[in-house]
């Protein structure tokens, strides 16, 4: 391949990767938008950091050097006999004994937070809940669990909520839409009339009677959750289809023989993203306001698990202890507020009348 084809007139090249001009106006469209563009940034950041929770909040060590060895109790078990204890169960590091024998003859690496999510604190210098100190830089809660532990597992587990909720609900709501749209006559009319009928269910209360009957886990709610929320692409991608199933080229294609399947999928999808992939963000966030509520109502995650609405939950029954309901507060704003901003700057992106600019 000659230098010519490489630089390929109207074309870029961003890591080595031929771009197309619509794909790079685009990006630039995106990053036009600074709001979104800048909270973008922070999102990811804030969730990137989020995946090493284990690294920065941890009541178990990074790193141990004892008598020689290395150890990493926060990837490992390691029983109490490694550290010259008496018991083959697995070693407390917070126990003043085991630290001790650590320290006469190697040292211990802490993490930034030396609590996780479930730590329970025993030596507050107040009752529980207990206010902000250089401890603890968010207090603790009723249970005398670090505040700023909890939010950090919290937050993971409602990002990577969402988003698989998000990843699943949106294959699913492209298929049935895009079967719809292909085919219209009878099998849009039923479909149409199904959708409309589920749609009309009390989505939360439905949620709760569901959640009351077993004990949910982060699956069961993915799931549950799943039966109601992929409705939600399936009229812009069925709009698509309906548009553009007696184009041309579509026509051309069935007189020569392709399948439904690969019209469908190959050449139709591809028209129905762009107005599919607006909606992401949005639906990411009304994902992870969902999950709040359940927590929040006492009907989400398991008892114990780091949630941010557990957290809401917390500063609603303790009102003598502000911070809890203030923290919880800005949190949830903040990561919603930042996926909003993201959503207006992708859909600013894929906005035709801005791509023709």
């Amino acid at each position: 391949m000659t230098a010519a084809a490489v630089d390929m007139p109207g074309r870029d090249r961003v890591l080595g990767v031929r771009i197309k001009p619509m794909t790079r106006r685009r990006i630039e469209n995106f990053k036009a938008n600074k709001r979104g563009y800048w909270s973008a940034w922070i999102f990811l950041v804030l969730f990137f950091g989020s995946l090493f929770a284990e690294v920065i909040a941890n009541d178990r060590p990074l790193l141990i050097q004892y008598d020689g060895g290395v150890y990493f109790p926060f990837m490992r078990f390691y029983p109490e006999t490694t550290f010259g204890g008496d018991f083959d169960a697995e070693a407390d590091y917070t126990d003043p004994f085991i630290i001790e024998q650590v320290e006469k003859k190697g040292w211990i690496v802490w993490p930034p937070i030396p609590f996780s999510y479930d730590t329970h604190i025993s030596d507050l210098p107040a009752p529980a809940p207990a206010p902000p100190s250089w401890r603890n830089w968010l207090g603790t809660d009723d249970n005398a669990r670090d505040v700023v532990a909890r939010i950090i597992y919290g937050f993971r587990i409602s990002v990577l909520f969402g988003l698989v909720l998000t990843i699943m609900s949106s294959i699913v709501g492209v298929i049935v839409g895009a079967v719809q749209g292909y085919f219209g006559g009878l099998t849009d009319l039923l479909g149409q009339r199904a959708i409309e009928i589920w749609s009309g269910l009390p989505v939360l209360y439905m949620l709760i009677i569901l959640a009351s009957v077993v004990q949910p886990s982060f699956w069961w709610l993915l799931g549950l959750m799943l039966l109601f929320s992929w409705t939600a692409l399936v009229g812009v991608v069925r709009a698509e289809f309906l548009r553009a199933r007696n184009f041309e080229y579509v026509k051309a294609a069935r007189a020569l023989g392709v399948n439904n399947r690969t019209i469908m999928f190959r050449h139709l999808l591809p028209n129905a993203m762009v107005a599919t992939l607006t909606f992401l963000p949005f639906i990411t966030s009304g994902s992870v306001v969902t999950l709040t509520s359940l927590d929040f109502l006492g009907f989400g995650l398991p008892p114990g698990s780091p949630s941010l609405g557990e957290l809401l939950k917390q500063g609603k029954d303790n009102l003598q202890a502000p911070w809890l309901g203030i923290t919880a507060f800005f949190v949830i704003a903040a990561m919603l507020s930042l996926l909003v901003f993201i959503g207006e700057a992708v859909r600013d992106a894929f906005d035709p009348r801005k791509a023709q600019g």
